[in-house]
């Protein structure tokens, strides 16, 4: 069954939205997660996301926060110079292109380094407009990011719509009072206005009060 939104603006999470880079974000997070004897699962559930210096004080709440914030800076470092099998998620490619006249903005946990590093390992051309770490003061699942961008656009958030792949990212969105699209396996249990597998199930239309974002 087809179903068709209409929109004005379209806001992307990067990681595990337009790229797939799991295999490094679980290596990297498991290796630091290990000398704290953290749970494998409880890290793998609180890592996506969010910014990582969020996710540690999640870990570790009884930790300095100047602690995780220095550790946050050395794991970017990392994340940005690690990009083997970082690759674009199917039908990312084809809707950066179909929105390349149409109001949209990345909104991202990553800092600009990482989003560059990623963007580029997956060969995927980067948005005009991005909304990285450096720009907000709290992270995902709080909606700044996501107001922030619309407010950038100059388009009413009620008018956004989303897509997003995790739990931390599909509940900004939707606090931003914005219609989510999830994507991926996991999105259906964060419980998104809408669910694609991946992105070659989207199509984008222009219409008289903006456009149409249909999905197959």
């Amino acid at each position: 069954m087809k179903t068709t939104i209409d929109a004005r603006a379209v806001l992307l999470d990067m990681d595990g939205t337009l790229v797939d880079s799991t295999e490094v974000v679980e290596r990297l997070w498991l290796e630091w997660a290990e000398p704290h004897g953290l749970d494998r699962d409880f890290v793998l559930k609180t890592v996506h996301g969010r910014q990582g210096w969020q996710s540690m004080a999640i870990l570790l709440p009884e930790r300095d926060h100047a602690i995780n914030r220095e550790e946050n800076q050395r794991m970017l470092a990392r994340e940005s110079a690690e990009t083997d099998g970082v690759v674009a998620i199917p039908g990312a490619a084809e809707l950066l292109r179909s929105l390349q006249d149409m109001p949209h903005a990345i909104v991202t946990s990553a800092d600009v380094a990482l989003m560059t590093a990623r963007m580029g390992a997956a060969q995927l051309p980067l948005t005009e407009l991005a909304i990285t770490a450096e720009r907000v003061s709290r992270s995902k699942p709080d909606p700044e990011g996501f107001l922030l961008a619309a407010s950038a656009l100059g388009i009413d958030p009620a008018d956004c719509v989303v897509f997003e792949d995790s739990g931390a990212g599909i509940r900004a969105g939707t606090d931003a009072g914005m219609t989510v699209i999830g994507v991926g396996p996991h999105a259906p249990s964060f419980t998104p206005a809408h669910h694609v597998d991946d992105l070659t199930q989207i199509a984008i239309e222009p219409s008289d009060e903006g456009f149409e974002i249909r999905i197959s």
